[in-house]
């Protein structure tokens, strides 16, 4: 299974950009079709988000964003196979010259990477332009052919140093005070044990504080990155590291890093992570927005 999988992907990452984004709109098309439980979760997010907008701007925003998702899932295709060369025409930088320069700087320094439909794309351009290793948290795949696919393609810089969720910070904070750059991508809800309430998006968001706190213990400055995906590949906008961050306010640290990430979105708001129940995890005594919830649009 896992070899024909890999193989297709292979002979995929052959076709033209301009045909594999066909192929993906249509699969996105029928993702959107047939995929009703998840098509709900995307509309309930969006709905949460963007309250001003109306039924039918989310129904076209939530159609854009599978096709997005699925035009994404199939640039792995070229993205893990195709020869280094066909990913630097492909792959396009943006941030001012001090913004790359504090990224060569050897100094602790966090990525911080929101989940766009991009993020293996910029996570995998960062690594072919940084001077060191880049430190990844993995986190398991549900499906075991997918997760020996996905983490032999974030390994293929070999410019990488892969973290596992389950065995803890400590690691990750010793890599950090010896000047590791780390790429992070903590906008997930994991659940009340490992986050804290604060606004996203409008919504009271349960947030991993982790940027603040690894900030704070590794010494490190922090970095936003951002990726958006564009006709003639993808576009990794660096922005300049954060001033007076983080501080001893682990909640106005969290909630600007919300913030920070709800202007991005609003620039692409059809590019970020809809499909993931972002408010699944609610304060005490308020009840779930996804439970029993259907959207007929």
């Amino acid at each position: 299974m896992k070899s024909l999988f890999v193989g297709l992907m292979r002979l995929l990452s052959l076709v033209p950009l301009g045909g594999i984004r066909v192929l993906g709109h249509a699969l996105g098309w029928l993702l959107f079709g047939f995929m009703r439980s998840r098509r709900n979760i995307v509309q309930i997010n969006l709905t949460l988000c963007f309250p001003e907008k109306s039924r039918t701007e989310i129904k076209q925003l939530a159609r854009a964003h599978f096709v997005q998702f699925a035009q994404s899932l199939l640039d792995r295709s070229w993205l893990w196979h195709a020869p280094l060369s066909v990913l630097e025409s492909r792959l396009k930088w943006v941030g001012t010259p001090t913004a790359f320069a504090q990224l060569e700087a050897d100094v602790p320094k966090i990525i911080l990477a929101p989940h766009f439909v991009g993020l293996d794309a910029g996570g995998l351009a960062l690594t072919l332009r940084a001077n060191k290793p880049v430190a990844f948290i993995f986190v398991p795949q549900h499906n075991k052919v997918m997760d020996a696919w996905v983490n032999q393609g974030r390994l293929r810089s070999g410019n990488v140093k892969p973290y596992f969720r389950h065995e803890g910070v400590k690691q990750i904070m010793s890599g950090l005070r010896h000047g590791e750059m780390l790429h992070l991508s903590p906008d997930m809800d994991f659940g009340p044990d490992e986050s804290i309430f604060v606004p996203f998006m409008g919504v009271n968001t349960a947030t991993v504080p982790s940027l603040s706190r690894f900030a704070r213990l590794g010494r490190a400055q922090v970095m936003m990155l951002t990726t958006r995906m564009t006709p003639e590949g993808y576009e990794m906008e660096l922005m300049e590291s954060w001033s007076q961050f983080p501080t001893a306010d682990l909640s106005a640290d969290t909630l600007r890093m919300n913030d920070e990430l709800a202007k991005s979105i609003r620039r692409m708001p059809s590019q970020y992570y809809w499909v993931h129940k972002r408010f699944k995890t609610r304060p005490e005594g308020e009840a779930s927005v996804y439970k029993n919830a259907a959207i007929s649009r």
